[in-house]
């Protein structure tokens, strides 16, 4: 059995008296492939922008990769890619401009950056589309982009 790489400890959320989340606990292991799911409003989204170190659980802790995801957001951040409902592209930028954006964001090195983002066209198949603004993709070709910049920094 392998160390979980991803520690939920009694997480929980408020906002005023609405419990967002609570009391959730789970492990992920390494080379897990784990789906989060549930119904409208169970607090998923707000149990992965606390992961994202973006809002402030009001309880228990977490933790990735043994860093805990609010007092070590920064390195978090070097651990983590997250693809939100509503992914942010810059839709005036090519494919190419928004993955060295996003990996100067994440201060990946100019040309690690390089070989990365050429590494992840081919995965996503995007070369041929490699100088097209996001905004003229398709939905699924900007969704592809918005998982590519996810992992533009090799979390």
């Amino acid at each position: 059995m392998t160390e979980p790489v991803i520690v939920l400890d009694h997480l929980s959320k408020s906002f005023g008296n609405v419990h967002a989340v609570q009391d959730l606990s789970f492990q992920i292991e390494a080379g897990t492939i784990f789906g989060f799911l549930g119904p409208n409003g169970a607090g998923k989204t707000t149990t992965m922008r606390m992961l994202c170190g973006l809002t402030h659980p009001t309880g228990g802790r977490a933790t990735i990769d043994g860093a805990d995801i609010w007092k070590d957001r920064q390195r978090v951040r070097t651990k983590f890619g997250y693809v939100p409902q509503r992914f942010s592209l810059y839709l005036d930028l090519t494919v190419a401009e928004n993955f060295r954006f996003f990996g100067g964001a994440y201060g990946v090195p100019g040309a690690e950056l390089e070989s990365r983002i050429e590494h992840l066209l081919r995965v996503i198949d995007l070369e041929e589309k490699k100088n097209t603004a996001a905004q003229s993709l398709s939905g699924g070709m900007r969704q592809l982009l918005a998982i590519g910049c996810a992992l533009v920094h090799d979390p």
